[in-house]
């Protein structure tokens, strides 16, 4: 009988290698089908239609639905630097600040973010007014993405290798009859460049887009965008396999009625982490408390 035991933990342990090296082999396969598909060129077709994929697909994830973050934030421009922790909760996101041009908190300033984080916690009406506001942000950048399949023409250039794997890369110039209402989506009139798509995963990886010609908004009485203004995006996998904003860097110069503005900033997003999902703000807001003060 004991015999018999062993003989069946021995024939059990065989096929459970044998289920995991079936398992393994198939995602080889799949891994270099995928592999061979990304060396077939695309037609101009293919790459605008997978475009509009693509972006449906980050249109779905501009609100997470399953895994939620924590993350640092460095915003940096030519008079200021600041570094936050951000903790993403069902009422919108929460921030603290922690560096202050790339320096710990003065205990001055330290106590004034206290003071603000005590009164967020007392006033779900601050809260609030910041969810709008996130909201407001969130549709413009749906509005924009929406609009990038007909902005722009496509054009497949190649395969290259990336940190996260084969991409796609695509070039682009926008279509001469582009005629949005919306203010969001005009800004991508007179833009170029290029954008990498992440074979495996359909994401984008990489936009980064040069304005090639003046763009005015009413007649130019209103606003003008002012060529050479540049724009990069960058997004990765991060914890969990999520894909998330890592970089961000906006440099332009526009007119906005009579006023003239100026800019040039660069976002680095880093240590992200999961949480628990679906929190309310202040459970995010307990969460700041406990990460590192830089």
């Amino acid at each position: 009988m004991r015999d018999a035991t062993i003989q069946l933990r021995i024939q059990h342990g065989v096929l459970h290698r044998r289920i995991i090296l079936a398992l393994l082999l198939c995602h080889i396969a799949m891994n270099l089908a995928t592999a061979v598909r990304a060396q077939q060129p695309l037609t101009d077709a293919q790459a605008q239609s997978m475009m509009s994929t693509v972006l449906r697909r980050e249109d779905r994830a501009l609100h997470p639905t399953t895994t939620w973050m924590r993350y640092r934030i460095h915003k940096s421009s030519p008079r200021l630097a600041t570094t936050k922790w951000i903790v993403e909760t069902r009422q919108g996101d929460v921030a603290r600040l922690v560096e202050w041009n790339d320096a710990p908190l003065s205990a001055e300033r330290e106590e004034i973010e206290e003071q603000r984080l005590r009164a967020l916690a007392s006033d779900p009406g601050l809260q609030q007014h910041r969810e709008a506001r996130e909201a407001v942000d969130a549709e413009r950048l749906r509005k924009i993405m929406h609009a990038l399949p007909e902005a722009f023409v496509y054009h497949y250039v190649g395969v290259i290798d990336t940190e996260d794997g084969p991409a796609y890369r695509l070039t682009f110039e926008s279509r001469t009859d582009f005629n949005p209402f919306d203010l969001e989506e005009q800004v991508l009139k007179g833009m170029a460049g290029e954008m990498w798509i992440n074979v495996v995963a359909q994401r984008v990886e990489r936009l980064s887009c040069t304005r090639v010609r003046d763009v005015d908004y009413g007649l130019g009485v209103f606003a003008k965008l002012d060529k050479g203004g540049t724009l990069l995006i960058e997004q990765h996998p991060v914890a969990d396999g999520q894909w998330r904003t890592t970089r961000m860097v906006l440099r332009m110069n526009a007119r906005v009625l009579f006023r003239e503005i100026q800019l040039d900033t660069t976002l680095t997003m880093s240590d992200f982490a999961p949480v628990q999902p679906r929190m309310d703000y202040r459970q995010g807001l307990e969460v700041l408390r406990t990460l590192p003060d830089h």
